[in-house]
């Protein structure tokens, strides 16, 4: 199955290129060796300010632009789909540990599909780029190649393609290759001379009037160029103070970089330490291109952290930021620019100089200290859970995975929320059954609430406050509270709120419908954005934003009828239940009274909610835990040991024991926390 989808992938990402058209596929390549391409005009490859390869990358290339004209696309395509394949399996062999043969099986297509998947690859499928070469060189000169000469040979020939690539040869000469690393930069030295003798105008412009090809291609301060130059620049530093503060960072990252990845070489630990030179590359080159970042995906091999639950947060951050643009995974804040500018530069900061890994001789590295998990209360229904793999744990879970989760998950919603447009003629007739259906049930009240909301001034500021105010902070509030204070029942809360929006979601691509305010003839008041002019399909600037028509179910109802639910049940007083129950009433009247929303679209959001929880509930069980969290080796027969079990779950739990006597703690004041492990099981 996972060669399965590795082939899909594959198959995917080739169709994708072939169906563009030949002036819109291979971008980079075309204008490289296509029929006008620079490799064909006479005089130097740097006139023109496309080509940014080395003088060798163009010598090595122009003897081929003739033969890739007749070719280009499918067999280009075709061979960077077989240096991909070529890629995951060299990868595959070099897992750090222990490797059984099955792990090793599953492991070649894992990489193969996380590759196709990683924005790199996608990048050098669109424009054709030759990035995949020098990687691939290098891994199998310092991975597979076990003759020393050969070695250097490839991370030579390597180097000679993609400068910053000659960093891995003081990382052989750490890890004890010192003739691989001495034949490596004997091998570009020669490379790059025979260049020089070639074309030596071309190598002038390159390596002199360039700066190692630093002026060339895009500008140096765009978002692409994801190196220390590029960042830098983008923070408005420029002249000799940039140059001068970009070389002493530089210095420090290559000191701290090659440092760790000599002594994970010599811990055993190959791949990751090739990962971490190429991460440092990545930040000390002029100019580093999306193309050009393969080497951050590579790092997510290193292993961080002691305890189990923790061992899956730095790889998920690595697949996030290789798969996803930055605008999916930081809103578009001013505070935040900075980060969200620099993701992927920031990622390979972090694996070369900062995130932990650990060594091969740590008594965590392959037996982490387990996960414990609570006993589920028993089920009114045998065959409750439906899930009986979905463990509940009593412990909160790493907050940057979950707000990068979160955040990730709404950037989805958004998009599938914008693409899920329908049609006017479509969303309208649609309004027109939800009108007919109101008033055959004698619920049609939007007109009446909405033109009395317009006629009470005050009224009308407060129902538009509200409605553009409070349906994201109160729901990331209740969370927030849940995560801090009751981390098992912030979980089970969690769960049915992304079950109710991806149900939503489903509502809004095959039931797309028109809201009051977007309904000619009607003579609804736009309260929230002003009058719009109907006769305009786009209705002006406003469509661009967000999708008109993601009406039913709405989820501004039913997002604060989930805050209300759950306050409901969690809060320990009254007061805060009762307060609670304000937020979805004020909700609903607000969305009617804004003509935002028709009454049955607040039916929807209470359906999806209702839905939300009752998933939850099939497939993890009861939102109430049993006291005493078990090991994970025995949380499955805990599990049906629990539904003979019959314990007061909703009042007490009981702590880690103080001496022989157990201190018992009230459940609704403070959260279970899980217990350390004592010295002797470590």
């Amino acid at each position: 199955m996972l060669w399965l989808v590795a082939a899909v992938l594959a198959v995917r990402q080739a169709a994708a290129v072939l169906r563009q058209p030949p002036g819109e596929r291979l971008t980079d390549l075309e204008t490289w060796i296509g029929e006008n391409g620079v490799l064909h005009v006479p005089g130097s490859l740097y006139d023109t300010g496309q080509f940014t390869g080395t003088p060798f990358a163009g010598l090595v290339l122009k003897p081929l632009a003739r033969s890739a004209e007749e070719s280009l696309g499918v067999v280009w395509t075709l061979g960077t789909l077989l240096l991909v394949v070529a890629l995951g399996l060299v990868v595959a062999r070099a897992l750090p540990g222990q490797v059984s043969r099955r792990t090793g099986l599953l492991a070649a297509p894992v990489a193969i599909s996380l590759l196709m998947l990683s924005l790199p690859v996608r990048n050098s499928f669109s424009l054709g780029q030759t990035s995949i070469i020098p990687v691939l060189l290098v891994l199998l000169g310092t991975l597979a190649v076990r003759n020393e000469r050969g070695a250097g040979i490839l991370v030579g020939v390597g180097a000679a393609l993609q400068p910053a690539v000659l960093l891995f040869a003081p990382l052989l000469w750490l890890a004890g290759r010192k003739r691989a690393a001495v034949t490596s930069a004997g091998t570009f030295a020669a490379g790059t001379a025979l260049a020089w003798a070639a074309m030596p105008g071309d190598s002038w412009a390159y390596w002199v009037h360039h700066v190692a090809g630093a002026g060339l291609g895009e500008r140096a301060d765009s978002l692409a160029n994801q190196s220390l130059h590029g960042a830098l620049l983008r923070f408005g530093l420029e002249g000799p103070l940039e140059v001068a503060l970009f070389v002493v960072l530089a210095a420090g990252v290559v000191f701290l970089a090659l440092r760790r990845a000599a002594r994970y070489a010599r811990d055993g630990q190959l791949l990751l330490a090739v990962a971490l030179t190429g991460c440092a590359a990545i930040a000390v080159s002029p100019a580093a291109w999306q193309h050009q970042l393969l080497w951050v995906l590579l790092a997510l091999v290193g292993r961080v952290g002691s305890r189990a639950r923790d061992r899956l947060v730095w790889p998920a951050v690595v697949i996030l930021v290789m798969t996803l643009p930055g605008k999916m995974m930081l809103p578009n804040m001013k505070v935040l620019a900075p980060l969200r500018e620099n993701v992927p530069l920031i990622a390979a900061l972090a694996a070369a100089c900062a995130v932990p890994f650990l060594l091969r001789t740590s008594p965590y590295f392959d037996k982490p200290v387990p996960t414990e998990y609570a006993r589920p209360a028993p089920s009114r229904w045998g065959r409750v859970p439906l899930a009986p793999f979905w463990k509940r744990l009593v412990s909160r879970p790493n907050l940057l995975l979950e707000l990068l989760v979160i955040r990730v998950g709404y950037s989805a919603y958004s998009h599938i929320r914008l693409a899920a447009t329908g049609g006017r003629e479509t969303a309208e007739k649609h309004a027109h059954q939800i009108h007919s259906i109101e008033r055959a049930l004698g619920i049609d009240i939007e007109h009446w609430v909405n033109h009395a909301t317009v006629r009470t001034g005050w009224l009308e500021s407060f129902f538009n406050f509200y409605y553009t105010s409070f349906h994201f902070v109160v729901p990331l509030a209740v969370l927030g509270v849940l995560y801090v204070r009751r981390p098992a029942d912030y979980r089970w809360a969690r769960s049915s709120l992304g079950f109710a929006t991806v149900l939503a979601l489903v509502g809004f691509w095959f039931y797309p419908l028109a809201p009051p305010r977007l309904m000619p003839d009607l003579g609804f008041i736009d309260t929230v954005h002003g009058p719009q002019d109907l006769t305009n399909p786009d209705y002006g600037a406003l469509t661009a934003l967000t999708n008109q028509y993601a009406a039913m179910p709405s989820l501004h109802f039913g997002w604060s009828l989930w805050c209300g639910v759950v306050i409901v049940v969690l809060a320990p007083k009254l007061w805060m239940k009762l307060l609670g129950l304000l937020h979805p009433l004020f909700t609903v009247c607000a969305i009617v009274a804004t003509a935002n929303h028709w009454i049955l679209d607040a039916v929807g959001g209470a359906t999806v909610v209702a839905a939300g929880f009752g998933l939850t509930y099939l497939l993890a069980g009861r939102r109430e835990l049993l006291g005493g969290p078990v090991p994970a080796a025995s949380a499955s027969a805990s599990a049906s040991a629990s539904a003979s079990a019959s314990v007061d779950v909703r009042v007490k739990l009981p702590s880690p024991t103080k001496g022989d006597e157990p201190v018992v703690r009230e459940r609704e004041r403070e959260p279970v926390r899980e217990r350390e492990p004592e010295p002797d099981r470590l």
